[in-house]
């Protein structure tokens, strides 16, 4: 087995059970000109966003305000691309992560390692520009709701509770694969919940309407 099969498999591991979302980031102006610290908003609260869709489906996601009392923190750390170097950290206070009225507050120090302050200046100059950051979700609910004279259907995923936040990571492209992978999977799991739902919906009013036409037909014989 070739080293990047390894380094593929190892990965897929890590990422079990796990969700990426995009968040922004921004090199931001700090009375200490030495640190190079950047900030974003790992999510938004209570604002629904469109996470995966298809012709008749659209699937939008929300993130509770609530969602990450108890969440487990205890050694978030930020990387690039989700590939395991690290260029801050929760434990050596080099990173926090803030839920405030509008969402969780993220803010890194990039100065402490030769590769960190070359991300701080391609994020500073606009290079990059989106994270991601990674978790599992404890708790969520669905809303449904059908519109019969569009015939589209819209689920609305409000994420009441986050178990744990591993990762925030610098990413090269606006929508990196992880992201996908997780929003695929699960839109199109509930889409298929929903259409199998609506199909046994619509064979029980099958039914229904036989049955009320065979009656109608007997009592139409006497």
């Amino acid at each position: 087995m070739s080293t990047n099969d390894i380094s593929e498999k190892l990965q897929k591991k890590l990422n079990q059970d796990r969700e990426f979302r995009d968040m922004e980031v921004r090199a931001i102006e700090s009375e200490n000109s030495d640190e190079m610290a950047v900030e974003g908003y790992a999510t938004t609260f209570n604002d629904p966003y469109l996470l995966w869709s298809e012709p008749g489906y659209r699937v939008y996601e929300q993130i509770d305000r609530d969602a990450f009392t108890g969440c487990d923190m205890s050694d978030v750390i930020m990387q690039y691309n989700h590939e395991g170097r690290v260029f801050a950290r929760m434990s050596n206070g080099t990173l926090t992560a803030t839920p405030d009225e509008h969402g969780l507050l993220t803010r890194a120090i990039l100065s402490g390692t030769e590769i960190g302050r070359q991300l701080y200046q391609e994020i500073k100059g606009g290079y990059t520009n989106k994270m991601s950051f990674g978790f599992t979700v404890a708790e969520d609910i669905r809303d449904i709701q059908e519109n019969k004279e569009t015939d589209t259907v819209t689920i609305t995923r409000t994420i009441k509770r986050i178990g744990k936040l591993y990762d925030v990571s610098a990413v090269s492209l606006p929508a990196n694969p992880g992201t996908n992978i997780a929003a695929r999977s699960y839109g199109e799991g509930v889409i298929a919940e929903v259409k199998a739902e609506r199909q046994r919906a619509a064979e029980e009013e099958a039914k229904r309407q036989k049955l009320i036409s065979e009656i109608r037909k007997s009592l139409r014989k006497e």
